[in-house]
């Protein structure tokens, strides 16, 4: 038995229980919160609890999710979140902040922070007994309900535009998922899902749309609590965390997680929230600069493409998780991206063109006095770089390449620099 409850509209405030069909608000179309039984999680379950499991994945969080544990132990599944957290203390440093930490959701199965929804989607689809769960994607959030699905037996159909990268094109076929390229961009693929879902039933998992998805990428805040949060918050020393913005459904459900967290009285203040997009795909960023929650559509064109959306999804609650925590949105320049991918790289870290956008956005905030000398700093890594090839190799250069004899070493560019260190006799 689970602590679900119902659902509450993000706009008009109107509830409905659990038993209700729809994605969204009947009234106003507004996205749906789900609402959890948060008496009877402080009347059964303390933190302790949780920190003594040794469920090494985002189910050690049952208590506070809105679907039972599906099963599938020893698949996919049951690997999804509990991923790991660097600390970047040289960094810190060098830009004046007091500690930085990058979580590294590229370790999740199926290599993106998306792994998280989609593994709740799967349960919810197993308790609701839909056979057939559909999505629209640029490639992270299809490749995890994917692979998902392959781990739990269930047929996945994802729709994704044709730009989308080739190496998550291929993630979604090697996961035996039904793959439709939609000739237009991730917008359009997302209002044709929409549309196939109602008129064939199949249960749609489109990232904002339904509510369930939020719930899972909640799953990293009570994280980053239990691996970072709880240890650090003073009032004196401010815990900032900063995320890329696509649709608007990780920041989202990141800040859900940290309400639930303050409702149960588990945490005593929020951590400040920053959103980050690309100049080239600014639709939340411009709201949150001219104060308002009114999300107008852009013309996305950004080379993240993870992040390259015109009109997003959860746009409203997306603005809302900086308002209401006192963080910001930063937009930073599209070229500046390729940069964050190789500074990420020399912490040992593989980024996605999305999970740098949010490290530069950290920087830029930096230097704009937006986080300060005694600030608690954690970003996070939506994925991979592997999930994106292309732009890995133009963050990168090109590797020298020399004739086999150690001449030509001696004489390469590398070497000489080496010598110069002291690293060559």
């Amino acid at each position: 038995m689970n602590n679900f409850l119902g659902y509450q509209c993000s706009l008009c405030g109107k509830t409905f229980d659990a038993s209700y069909q729809g994605y969204v608000c009947d009234a106003d179309a507004g996205n749906l919160d789900v609402i959890l039984d948060y008496q009877r999680i402080r009347a059964s379950v303390q933190p302790e609890d949780l920190f003594a499991s040794r469920e090494p994945s985002l189910w050690r969080y049952l208590p506070l999710l809105p679907v039972n544990d599906p099963g599938y132990q020893q698949t996919a599944l049951h690997t999804a979140g509990w991923t790991p957290v660097y600390h970047a203390p040289s960094i810190a440093q060098q830009i004046g902040i007091r500690n930085l930490w990058i979580k590294d959701e590229g370790r999740n199965p199926t290599a993106s922070f998306k792994d998280r929804a989609s593994a709740i989607l799967i349960a919810r689809a197993k308790e609701i007994k839909a056979p057939i769960i559909a999505t629209a994607s640029t490639g992270n959030a299809g490749a995890a309900l994917a692979g998902m699905a392959a781990a739990a037996g269930w047929q996945a159909i994802i729709f994704a535009p044709k730009s989308a990268p080739p190496a998550k094109i291929a993630q979604l076929l090697i996961f035996g998922a039904k793959v439709i390229l939609v000739d237009g961009n991730y917008d359009q693929a997302f209002d044709l899902s929409v549309d196939a879902s109602i008129k064939y039933g199949w249960y749609c998992r489109n990232t904002g749309y339904n509510a369930f998805t939020a719930e899972g990428k909640k799953t990293a805040a009570f994280e980053i609590w239990e691996q970072v949060f709880p240890k650090r918050v003073l009032p004196d020393r401010p815990f900032n965390l900063f995320v890329s913005v696509g649709d608007g459904n990780i920041i989202s459900g990141i800040h859900k997680g940290f309400k639930d967290l303050l409702r149960l009285g588990w945490i005593e203040q929020m951590p400040r929230i920053f959103g980050v997009q690309s100049e080239k795909s600014a639709a939340v960023y411009r709201a949150w600069s001219n104060g308002t929650e009114k999300i107008q559509p852009v013309s996305a064109s950004t080379f993240a493409d993870s992040i390259s959306v015109d009109l997003p999804r959860d746009g409203v609650r997306a603005v809302r998780a900086a308002f209401e925590t006192k963080g910001a949105y930063i937009a930073v320049p599209d070229e500046s991206i390729y940069a964050g991918i190789s500074a990420l790289g020399k912490l040992g870290i593989f980024a996605e063109p999305a999970g740098a956008t949010a490290y530069i956005g950290m920087l830029q905030a930096a230097e704009q006095g937006l986080i300060g000398t005694q600030d608690e700093v954690l970003v996070v890594n939506t994925g991979s770089g592997l999930k994106d090839i292309r732009s890995a190799m133009e963050a990168a250069g090109e590797a020298l390449v020399i004739e086999p004899n150690l001449k030509a070493l001696e004489e390469s560019a590398i070497f000489q620099n080496l010598k110069s260190m002291g690293a060559c006799l």
